[in-house]
């Protein structure tokens, strides 16, 4: 028996947007349901937006998003949480990095940390924060 997270984000009116960049930047397959596909837009205004959408990539990238409907509350917080990738190289994590500074504010630049060969940590254009480093065996 074996059990997954996933990280799951929460927009408004801004998933399929930031799926289609992760998809641009981790690769994999995107699947973005809308409110009016499932015949649950209770504002006609949003039935194009996601009410459920995920990516998921064959290198192990699995993300999920959809909008919050105008009538809940919805505030983003402020470091309410990080995703966290963790890659096998340096060369790895500095591809999917380099993607992720796209329109991003960096909040730890990509390099060398005690702990690991390469670490960073990016504010992305949609507001989440990613924490980007290279795995490794932990000799604690």
């Amino acid at each position: 028996m074996s059990i997954t997270t996933t990280t799951h984000l929460n927009f408004r009116g801004e998933a399929r947007a930031a799926l289609e960049f992760y998809r641009s930047v981790f690769g994999g397959d995107l699947v973005a349901v809308t409110y009016a596909d499932l015949g649950a837009a209770q504002d006609e205004s949003e039935a194009d937006q996601v009410i459920w959408g995920q990516v998921r990539a064959d290198n192990g990238f699995h993300v999920m998003a959809y909008d919050v409907p105008g009538r809940l509350a919805y505030a983003p917080g402020e470091n309410a949480y990080f995703v966290s990738v963790r890659g096998e190289t340096v060369d790895e994590v500095t591809g999917y990095w380099e993607k992720l500074v796209d329109g991003a504010t960096v909040v730890v630049p990509l390099g060398p940390a005690a702990w690991a060969p390469a670490y960073g940590m990016v504010r992305d254009r949609f507001g989440v924060v990613w924490v980007v480093d290279v795995t490794v065996p932990y000799n604690g």
